[in-house]
Protein backbone atom coordinates (compact mmCIF):
# COMPACT_ATOMS: atom_id res chain seq x y z
CA UNK A 1 0.00 0.00 0.00
CA UNK A 2 1.10 3.69 0.53
CA UNK A 3 1.36 6.17 2.46
CA UNK A 4 1.71 6.78 -0.32
CA UNK A 5 0.89 4.97 -2.60
CA UNK A 6 -2.41 4.98 -4.75
CA UNK A 7 -4.70 7.37 -8.00
CA UNK A 8 -3.30 5.30 -9.13
CA UNK A 9 -1.49 5.25 -5.62
CA UNK A 10 -0.01 1.77 -5.34
CA UNK A 11 -2.29 -0.09 -3.11
CA UNK A 12 -3.13 -3.52 -3.85
CA UNK A 13 -6.41 -4.95 -2.97
CA UNK A 14 -6.37 -6.68 0.56
CA UNK A 15 -6.05 -10.57 -0.21
CA UNK A 16 -6.03 -9.73 -4.10
CA UNK A 17 -3.57 -8.03 -5.50
CA UNK A 18 -3.31 -9.37 -8.81
CA UNK A 19 -6.83 -7.84 -9.10
CA UNK A 20 -5.59 -4.29 -8.78
CA UNK A 21 -4.55 -2.01 -11.48
CA UNK A 22 -0.85 -0.46 -9.66
CA UNK A 23 1.15 -3.42 -7.95
CA UNK A 24 3.82 -2.25 -6.44
CA UNK A 25 5.85 -4.78 -8.32
CA UNK A 26 5.57 -2.95 -11.56
CA UNK A 27 8.65 -1.26 -13.07
CA UNK A 28 6.71 2.01 -13.11
CA UNK A 29 6.06 1.86 -9.12
CA UNK A 30 9.35 4.15 -8.28
CA UNK A 31 8.37 6.82 -10.79
CA UNK A 32 4.78 6.56 -9.44
CA UNK A 33 5.94 6.73 -5.67
CA UNK A 34 8.61 9.46 -6.46
CA UNK A 35 6.05 11.87 -7.70
CA UNK A 36 3.39 10.83 -5.40
CA UNK A 37 5.97 11.72 -2.43
CA UNK A 38 6.83 15.21 -4.41
CA UNK A 39 2.69 15.57 -4.37
CA UNK A 40 1.72 14.80 -1.21
CA UNK A 41 4.54 14.80 1.59
CA UNK A 42 4.31 18.69 2.08
CA UNK A 43 0.44 18.44 3.01
CA UNK A 44 0.97 15.35 4.89
CA UNK A 45 3.94 16.63 7.21
CA UNK A 46 1.58 19.72 7.68
CA UNK A 47 -0.78 17.61 9.22
CA UNK A 48 1.76 16.14 11.22
CA UNK A 49 2.66 19.66 12.40
CA UNK A 50 -0.69 20.41 13.29
CA UNK A 51 -1.18 17.21 15.78
CA UNK A 52 2.91 18.44 17.02
CA UNK A 53 4.27 15.64 16.17
CA UNK A 54 7.66 15.67 18.66
CA UNK A 55 10.42 13.15 19.40
CA UNK A 56 10.11 10.61 20.68
CA UNK A 57 6.51 9.38 18.99
CA UNK A 58 5.50 5.71 18.34
CA UNK A 59 3.86 6.25 15.01
CA UNK A 60 2.14 3.63 12.71
CA UNK A 61 2.30 4.41 8.55
CA UNK A 62 -0.23 2.02 7.23
CA UNK A 63 0.39 1.56 3.37
CA UNK A 64 3.79 2.56 3.58
CA UNK A 65 4.72 1.54 -0.21
CA UNK A 66 7.48 3.94 -1.05
CA UNK A 67 10.34 5.55 1.48
CA UNK A 68 10.67 9.10 1.38
CA UNK A 69 7.70 9.61 3.69
CA UNK A 70 8.57 7.28 6.52
CA UNK A 71 11.94 8.57 6.24
CA UNK A 72 11.20 11.94 6.99
CA UNK A 73 8.66 10.89 9.84
CA UNK A 74 11.90 8.92 11.32
CA UNK A 75 14.22 11.87 11.29
CA UNK A 76 11.32 14.23 12.93
CA UNK A 77 10.71 11.41 16.29
CA UNK A 78 14.47 10.70 16.52
CA UNK A 79 16.00 8.23 17.87
CA UNK A 80 13.66 7.95 20.90
CA UNK A 81 10.94 7.73 18.59
CA UNK A 82 9.86 4.25 16.75
CA UNK A 83 8.06 3.74 13.11
CA UNK A 84 6.22 0.72 12.23
CA UNK A 85 5.33 0.69 8.70
CA UNK A 86 3.31 -1.84 7.20
CA UNK A 87 2.09 -2.59 3.53
CA UNK A 88 0.63 -5.59 2.14
CA UNK A 89 3.18 -5.75 -0.91
CA UNK A 90 6.41 -4.28 1.75
CA UNK A 91 9.37 -4.72 -1.31
CA UNK A 92 9.71 -1.39 -1.98
CA UNK A 93 9.47 0.21 2.09
CA UNK A 94 12.35 -2.31 2.93
CA UNK A 95 14.67 0.05 2.28
CA UNK A 96 13.54 2.15 4.81
CA UNK A 97 14.17 -0.09 7.72
CA UNK A 98 16.83 1.50 10.48
CA UNK A 99 17.12 1.23 13.88
CA UNK A 100 14.10 3.25 14.61
CA UNK A 101 11.72 1.90 11.91
CA UNK A 102 9.97 -1.83 11.35
CA UNK A 103 8.63 -2.57 8.18
CA UNK A 104 6.43 -5.44 8.21
CA UNK A 105 3.77 -7.06 6.01
CA UNK A 106 0.34 -6.59 7.09
CA UNK A 107 -3.28 -6.38 5.95
CA UNK A 108 -4.96 -3.09 7.78
CA UNK A 109 -7.97 -4.58 7.06
CA UNK A 110 -7.79 -8.40 7.36
CA UNK A 111 -5.05 -9.00 10.03
CA UNK A 112 -5.40 -8.13 13.68
CA UNK A 113 -3.60 -4.64 14.24
CA UNK A 114 -0.62 -4.67 16.18
CA UNK A 115 -0.79 -4.85 19.74
CA UNK A 116 0.98 -1.91 20.54
CA UNK A 117 -0.64 1.51 20.55
CA UNK A 118 0.60 4.74 18.79
CA UNK A 119 0.67 8.23 19.35
CA UNK A 120 -0.15 8.53 15.63
CA UNK A 121 -1.45 6.48 12.79
CA UNK A 122 -1.62 7.33 9.25
CA UNK A 123 -2.82 6.29 6.25
CA UNK A 124 -2.51 8.27 2.71
CA UNK A 125 -4.56 6.91 -0.41
CA UNK A 126 -4.79 3.85 1.07
CA UNK A 127 -8.22 2.90 2.22
CA UNK A 128 -10.05 4.34 -1.13
CA UNK A 129 -8.61 0.73 -2.42
CA UNK A 130 -9.93 -1.54 0.57
CA UNK A 131 -13.02 -3.05 0.29
CA UNK A 132 -13.56 -3.51 3.92
CA UNK A 133 -12.89 0.62 4.84
CA UNK A 134 -15.27 0.57 7.72
CA UNK A 135 -13.09 -2.47 9.14
CA UNK A 136 -9.56 -0.81 8.26
CA UNK A 137 -10.84 2.51 9.95
CA UNK A 138 -11.74 0.71 13.49
CA UNK A 139 -8.52 -1.03 13.40
CA UNK A 140 -6.47 2.14 13.08
CA UNK A 141 -8.62 3.58 16.10
CA UNK A 142 -7.76 0.65 17.98
CA UNK A 143 -4.21 1.37 17.88
CA UNK A 144 -4.16 4.74 19.11
CA UNK A 145 -3.00 5.51 22.70
CA UNK A 146 -5.67 7.85 24.47
CA UNK A 147 -4.80 11.08 23.33
CA UNK A 148 -3.28 10.04 19.89
CA UNK A 149 -3.89 11.37 16.92
CA UNK A 150 -4.73 9.41 13.53
CA UNK A 151 -4.71 11.16 10.26
CA UNK A 152 -6.35 10.20 6.74
CA UNK A 153 -5.97 11.39 3.50
CA UNK A 154 -7.80 9.82 0.87
CA UNK A 155 -8.68 11.12 -2.44
CA UNK A 156 -12.54 11.75 -3.80
CA UNK A 157 -12.09 11.14 -7.79
CA UNK A 158 -15.73 12.08 -8.33
CA UNK A 159 -15.63 15.28 -6.69
CA UNK A 160 -13.44 16.70 -9.77
CA UNK A 161 -13.20 13.47 -12.38
CA UNK A 162 -11.23 15.71 -14.92
CA UNK A 163 -7.48 14.92 -15.88
CA UNK A 164 -7.60 18.38 -17.89
CA UNK A 165 -10.08 20.78 -16.32
CA UNK A 166 -9.85 23.37 -18.83
CA UNK A 167 -11.14 21.23 -21.94
CA UNK A 168 -10.92 23.74 -24.89
CA UNK A 169 -8.94 20.93 -27.43
CA UNK A 170 -9.11 17.03 -28.34
CA UNK A 171 -5.92 16.90 -26.74
CA UNK A 172 -7.86 17.50 -23.42
CA UNK A 173 -10.69 15.72 -24.23
CA UNK A 174 -8.84 12.68 -24.91
CA UNK A 175 -6.98 13.02 -21.68
CA UNK A 176 -10.22 13.16 -20.37
CA UNK A 177 -12.05 10.59 -21.93
CA UNK A 178 -8.64 8.27 -20.79
CA UNK A 179 -9.16 9.39 -16.86
CA UNK A 180 -12.72 8.48 -17.31
CA UNK A 181 -12.35 5.02 -18.64
CA UNK A 182 -9.75 4.73 -15.93
CA UNK A 183 -11.84 5.58 -13.07
CA UNK A 184 -14.67 2.81 -14.46
CA UNK A 185 -11.38 0.45 -14.69
CA UNK A 186 -10.96 1.08 -10.68
CA UNK A 187 -14.56 1.43 -9.74
CA UNK A 188 -15.24 -2.12 -11.38
CA UNK A 189 -12.77 -3.58 -9.09
CA UNK A 190 -14.14 -2.28 -5.66
CA UNK A 191 -12.52 1.50 -5.64
CA UNK A 192 -14.89 4.08 -3.99
CA UNK A 193 -14.52 7.02 -5.93
CA UNK A 194 -16.51 9.09 -3.36
CA UNK A 195 -14.62 7.92 -0.25
CA UNK A 196 -12.52 11.13 0.77
CA UNK A 197 -15.71 13.15 1.37
CA UNK A 198 -16.62 10.42 4.12
CA UNK A 199 -14.05 10.98 6.32
CA UNK A 200 -14.93 13.35 8.50
CA UNK A 201 -18.12 11.94 9.07
CA UNK A 202 -16.22 8.54 10.15
CA UNK A 203 -14.01 10.42 12.27
CA UNK A 204 -17.34 12.01 14.12
CA UNK A 205 -19.26 8.60 14.31
CA UNK A 206 -15.74 7.18 15.99
CA UNK A 207 -15.80 9.73 18.85
CA UNK A 208 -12.62 11.05 17.74
CA UNK A 209 -11.78 14.75 19.34
CA UNK A 210 -10.47 18.03 17.82
CA UNK A 211 -11.31 17.00 14.33
CA UNK A 212 -10.35 18.98 11.38
CA UNK A 213 -10.02 18.50 7.66
CA UNK A 214 -8.99 20.51 4.51
CA UNK A 215 -8.78 19.52 0.68
CA UNK A 216 -5.58 19.77 -1.62
CA UNK A 217 -6.07 19.91 -4.87
CA UNK A 218 -3.00 19.39 -7.39
CA UNK A 219 -2.82 21.45 -10.90
CA UNK A 220 -0.25 22.07 -13.62
CA UNK A 221 2.31 21.11 -11.46
CA UNK A 222 5.75 19.15 -12.97
CA UNK A 223 4.80 15.86 -10.77
CA UNK A 224 1.52 15.55 -12.44
CA UNK A 225 3.38 15.00 -15.89
CA UNK A 226 5.31 11.82 -14.47
CA UNK A 227 2.27 10.79 -12.15
CA UNK A 228 0.26 10.59 -15.64
CA UNK A 229 3.17 8.94 -17.40
CA UNK A 230 3.69 6.25 -15.01
CA UNK A 231 -0.14 5.79 -14.67
CA UNK A 232 -0.82 5.30 -18.32
CA UNK A 233 1.91 2.67 -18.55
CA UNK A 234 1.11 0.94 -16.03
CA UNK A 235 -2.60 0.44 -16.56
CA UNK A 236 -2.13 0.49 -20.90
CA UNK A 237 -3.11 -2.87 -21.40
CA UNK A 238 -5.89 -2.90 -19.37
CA UNK A 239 -6.94 0.55 -21.82
CA UNK A 240 -6.57 -1.46 -24.31
CA UNK A 241 -8.43 -4.87 -23.47
CA UNK A 242 -11.48 -2.78 -22.27
CA UNK A 243 -11.66 -0.27 -25.55
CA UNK A 244 -10.93 2.64 -23.82
CA UNK A 245 -8.33 3.53 -25.82
CA UNK A 246 -6.56 2.62 -28.82
CA UNK A 247 -2.63 1.95 -28.95
CA UNK A 248 -2.54 4.97 -31.12
CA UNK A 249 -4.44 7.28 -28.84
CA UNK A 250 -2.80 6.07 -25.94
CA UNK A 251 0.61 7.00 -27.86
CA UNK A 252 -0.89 10.22 -28.49
CA UNK A 253 -1.76 11.27 -25.24
CA UNK A 254 1.59 10.31 -23.69
CA UNK A 255 3.39 12.82 -26.72
CA UNK A 256 0.71 15.08 -25.53
CA UNK A 257 1.15 14.88 -21.98
CA UNK A 258 5.22 14.96 -22.15
CA UNK A 259 4.99 18.05 -24.58
CA UNK A 260 4.09 20.14 -21.12
CA UNK A 261 1.24 21.91 -22.95
CA UNK A 262 -1.49 19.79 -20.90
CA UNK A 263 -2.58 21.36 -17.62
CA UNK A 264 -3.37 18.02 -15.79
CA UNK A 265 -4.70 17.73 -12.35
CA UNK A 266 -5.41 14.73 -10.12
CA UNK A 267 -8.49 14.47 -7.77
CA UNK A 268 -8.54 16.25 -4.47
CA UNK A 269 -6.69 14.72 -1.77
CA UNK A 270 -8.78 15.20 1.61
CA UNK A 271 -6.72 15.10 4.72
CA UNK A 272 -8.59 14.65 8.23
CA UNK A 273 -7.43 14.23 11.83
CA UNK A 274 -8.62 13.85 14.67
CA UNK A 275 -7.17 12.81 18.71
CA UNK A 276 -8.85 9.91 20.67
CA UNK A 277 -10.11 11.62 23.62
CA UNK A 278 -8.06 10.49 26.70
Amino acid sequence: MAGSVGIFWGIPEPGNSSNYLLENRKAEAVQRFAALSALFDPVTLRQFDACCMASGWHCWEVGAGGVALVQAVAERVGHAGRILATDIDDSWVKEAASPNVEVRKHDVARDPPPSELFDLVHARLVLVHVPERELAFQNMVSALKPGGWLVIEDADPALQPLSCIDAYGPEQELANRIRQGFRTLLSARGVDLFFGRKLPRMFRQANMANIAAEAYFPIALPECISLEIATIRMIRNDLLSNGIATDHEIERHLENVQSGTLDLSQPPMISVRGCKPR
